[in-house]
């Protein structure tokens, strides 16, 4: 008998799903050494990040509880 994989909470709290099903997620890299970096760069990452497809099916399978991609 096959057992249920659990969900990657940790994943679920980082990712959302948008209204045209895409995911989104916060950009990496704001708070330290932010004054090394240059305004252009601050204002890049303060914009959420939309997944690739690639990347989508992989995590969107974590998410369900499936096991999604490579392990």
């Amino acid at each position: 008998m096959k057992y249920k994989l659990k969900t990657k909470r940790a994943l679920t709290k980082r990712v959302r799903v948008n209204g045209s099903g895409h995911l989104k997620y916060r950009k990496t890299n704001r708070a330290h050494h932010a004054p090394y970096r240059t305004t252009k760069q601050k204002r890049h990452l303060r914009k959420n990040g939309i997944l690739s497809d690639s990347a989508m099916k992989m995590v969107k399978g974590l998410i369900n509880g499936k096991q999604g991609g490579k392990r």
